[in-house]
């Protein structure tokens, strides 16, 4: 930081001061005024916050341990209780920070601190350095979601300054992007350190927009067995690829089953549930029957659509393809990943805290995964809400956000600030 948060407040409040004569300032503009200041400084802080941020290249398969223990250290030079979680990788962390009374009743905010990676994206500027221009910058990660992460840290900055009766609970987390794999693990410890919050806010990507909810998600592996043989003699042997290509036709009948009569809620996009096939492979040459194939695939499912009962669907039509291709022939499906869907009542008290927050009526459900959910199943009322577009910028060459969005979240989280001051 350029200069300390209360040193920049004590030039501001002297500032107003002097244009009033007097303090408190006699004059009711001064007030709107000050405000607009501290806002400016608060911006600048967030930006300055975003730069670092940018600046750590934390993609999912890479470590995230320097990011993390630039915001341990932000976290605990402002007083906040710091504990860091290690996850079950190298170099892999997340942490839950504590600022104020150790009570219930507070709020918490949720972030993840990997992003996607940049190899095959034609950018035009650095993905790992921070670019303004005009109204917007530009990094890998500036939406999804380190403008979140340096919203929380301005916040937390705010709050340490401040007399809490209830606490703020920051908790950054790993790996989101290849399936909420840190925040999984993290959660046997979580309730311990949390308590109990009247609120969490996964700070993903709504353009500030409310969220009660999303879907769910399994990611899944097929792995199909054959036999091989010399391909002159095709039809005497169980072709793995065969195997592989009727478990496609089969998703893909449930597919179209879901979409036609499965379970719908019209706030998403895509009302129902979807499975989706994203990788097949198998053989090794033209002339050899192939004994191996590989498919994954995704099933992302409605609140109302038990994915439990979904994947037995699946199980049931591998088992029958595998037994009409004989002995020699088996499927084994394996879940690579799985997280929670988000799915929280419009009139639920922690959705009118969240709109009052925001100062938006807007609800929506967005299509894309997120840890909210996690949250949910632990008994956390959890709404998405945060700075930036998915659907713009999200994964996206030359990624970026609006300073009008951060802004946005900044005063947001201003609110959850001065309501836990009370």
């Amino acid at each position: 930081m350029r200069a300390s948060w209360m040193a920049r407040i004590s030039a501001t409040l002297c500032r107003s001061a002097a244009k009033s004569r007097s303090w408190p300032p006699s004059d009711s503009r001064a007030l709107p005024l000050l405000r607009r200041d501290l806002g400016h400084l608060a911006m600048s802080d967030i930006l300055d916050i975003l730069d670092r941020l940018i600046g750590f290249d934390t993609v999912s398969a890479r470590p995230n341990r320097d990011m993390m223990d630039y915001i341990s250290d932000f976290l605990a030079t402002r007083g906040a209780k710091v504990t860091p979680i290690a996850g079950s990788q190298p170099g892999k962390s997340g942490l839950v920070a504590v600022i104020g009374p150790e009570t219930e009743g507070g709020i918490a905010l949720s972030a993840h601190t990997d992003v996607v990676p940049v190899e095959g994206q034609d950018w035009s500027r650095r993905p790992f350095a921070l670019t303004r221009e005009g109204g917007r910058v530009f990094g890998r990660g500036t939406t999804d979601m380190k403008g979140f992460v340096a919203c929380m840290l301005e916040a937390a900055n705010r709050a340490a300054q401040a007399r809490l009766r209830a606490p703020l609970m920051l908790v950054l987390s790993y790996d989101e992007e290849i399936g909420c794999v840190g925040i999984q693990e993290m959660r046997p410890v979580l309730p311990a350190l949390l308590g109990a919050p009247r609120l969490c806010i996964v700070g993903e990507p709504t353009e500030m927009a409310v969220a009660t909810g999303h879907k769910g998600k399994v990611a899944l592996r097929a792995v199909c067995r054959g036999e091989s043989g010399h391909s002159a003699l095709a039809p005497n042997f169980v072709n793995a690829l065969d195997l592989a290509a009727d478990l496609v036709v089969a998703i893909r009948a449930l597919q179209a089953s879901l979409a036609h009569g499965g379970a719908r809620d019209d706030a998403y996009a895509i009302p129902y549930s979807t499975v989706h096939v994203g990788l097949l492979s198998g053989g090794r040459a033209l002339n050899i029957v192939p004994d191996h194939a590989e498919l994954t695939f995704e099933l992302r499912h409605l609140a109302a659509d038990a994915p439990q009962e979904l994947l037995a669907r699946i199980r049931a039509s591998a088992e029958g393809i595998a037994a009409r291709h004989g002995a020699a022939a088996g499927i084994r499906l394996e879940t690579l990943t799985a997280y929670p869907g988000l799915d929280i009542a419009g009139e639920d008290p922690a959705v009118g805290l969240a709109r009052r927050f925001a100062r938006t009526e807007h609800l929506t459900k967005v299509a894309f995964g997120t840890e909210a959910g996690v949250f949910q199943e632990m008994g956390v009322p959890t709404l998405v809400c945060g700075p930036g577009s998915m659907s713009g910028q999200g994964h996206k060459p030359d990624e970026f956000i609006e300073t009008s969005q951060l802004e946005a979240c900044r005063a947001m989280l201003e609110r959850v600030v001065e309501d836990l001051r009370g």
